[in-house]
């Protein structure tokens, strides 16, 4: 089978194999990778009246995180879904998943690899937003946040290759810290 030359053309065991998850300590420069795509987004999608937050393990320091900037961008109702994703596209962003309620999007994979600057932009309704949740409770729970790194660390050996095992393993942890924050 001849080796592909597009992301496109690639089985998910591929795309896993050139794409391992790789967990590095925090670096302050992720706030302004974020903070210039977060500008960025702002311009191409305001006229759906954004609401652009840097989320994701890249965003709480002092914990390792994958070195993928996450972005959530909260949409009015009624925003043209169609036209959100075309004007991503047309902007260099792959688009990875859509249902009625989200999108999501990458950008800074290549066929040789990751790039320099890698992200993930999620595209919910307003007011979906529980990944700020996560993300604030973290940053003010130092301890959990620990905790949660100490998650990522145990479960990279057997998860390396396999992005959606990785991110599935976490989901009880996630669950049980939002559960927590609704209680504090």
């Amino acid at each position: 089978m001849p080796t592909p030359t597009r992301l496109e053309d690639m089985t998910l065991e591929q795309l896993w194999q050139l794409f391992p998850i790789i967990l590095s300590p925090h670096k302050p420069e992720w706030e302004l990778c974020a903070s210039a795509e977060i500008a960025l987004l702002t311009t191409l999608l305001s006229s759906h009246y954004p609401k652009i937050s840097h989320i994701g393990s890249t965003a709480i320091k002092g914990i390792m995180a994958k070195p993928i900037i996450d972005i959530l961008v909260e949409v009015a109702d009624g925003s043209d879904w169609d036209s959100i994703k075309e004007t991503l596209i047309d902007s260099g962003y792959i688009c990875m998943s859509q249902s009625t309620e989200r999108m999501s999007f990458n950008k800074g994979y290549t066929i040789d690899g990751y790039a320099e600057k890698v992200f993930h932009i999620h595209i919910h309704k307003a007011g979906d937003n529980d990944e700020i949740i996560f993300r604030d409770f973290l940053i003010t729970h130092p301890d959990i946040a620990k905790e949660y790194q100490s998650l990522k660390l145990s479960l990279l050996p057997q998860y390396r290759h396999n992005r959606d095992a990785y991110t599935n393993a976490k989901s009880l942890f996630i669950n049980r810290v939002l559960a927590l924050s609704k209680t504090i």
